[in-house]
């Protein structure tokens, strides 16, 4: 492990998660719960495989994740976040915010997937209508579904599909992300492919919070 030698905490925190695909693999983490090596090399894309281990193997020693045998059927290593990991969910997610405006010149080989969005979803949105009962929402992109669900003012998001959602969303990753963070309007969303099914109302129940960093961008 590289050392600064600073008594400085930001140095010594840097020094246990400062290298180069650290914090997008706690990202990982972070929005998709406990993971096999293949979800963390597939959440990676141009990560090389020998950097995954060694990343792995480090922030396992650390104490910020833990690598646990599942049973079977997976029978395989399943990393998760310890609590003192989980306490960097907000250090994310602040860097997240800080970057939000350099999305405005992306590559167009840039990769985009669609989990990524889990945490502004989380954390960025509010049910501004908690009183008209709990609603659930499906997101269907390129890759990963996605259930937002509202109930008694809160909002969250997984990866997986609802049983019985009220509305589904269906369309590239990017023009479902502009919409639900309201950066286009639903009628420019379906001019761009998105197609709904369900009572598109509910989208004007979800609102960026005042405080959010997607608010401000």
């Amino acid at each position: 492990m590289r050392s600064y030698g600073q008594i400085c905490g930001i140095a010594k925190a840097l020094e246990l998660i400062g290298d180069r695909w650290t914090l997008l693999l706690i990202r990982e983490l972070l929005t998709r719960g406990d993971c096999r090596y293949t979800d963390l090399r597939d959440g990676l894309p141009g990560i090389a495989t020998n950097l995954l281990a060694q990343r792995l193997r480090d922030l396992e020693q650390a104490g910020i994740i833990v690598g646990e045998q599942a049973p079977p059927p997976v029978a395989t290593t399943v990393y998760r976040l310890t609590d003192r990991g989980a306490e960097l969910e907000p250090i994310v997610k602040a860097i997240g915010d800080w970057g939000i405006p350099l999305l405005a010149n992306v590559a167009n080989e840039d990769v985009f997937q669609t989990h990524w969005l889990l945490l502004p979803l989380r954390s960025d949105l509010q049910d501004t209508a908690p009183e008209r009962g709990p609603i659930e929402i499906q997101l269907d992109t390129d890759d990963d579904p996605i259930v937002i669900e509202a109930a008694d003012g809160n909002v969250s998001a997984h990866i997986g599909r609802a049983r019985n959602p009220e509305l589904v969303l269906r369309g590239s990753g990017r023009t479902v992300t502009q919409l639900m963070f309201g950066r286009i309007t639903l009628a420019d969303a379906r001019k761009r492919g998105l197609s709904t099914h369900g009572d598109t109302t509910l989208l004007k129940r979800l609102r960026l919070k005042k405080n959010a960093g997607l608010a401000n961008a």
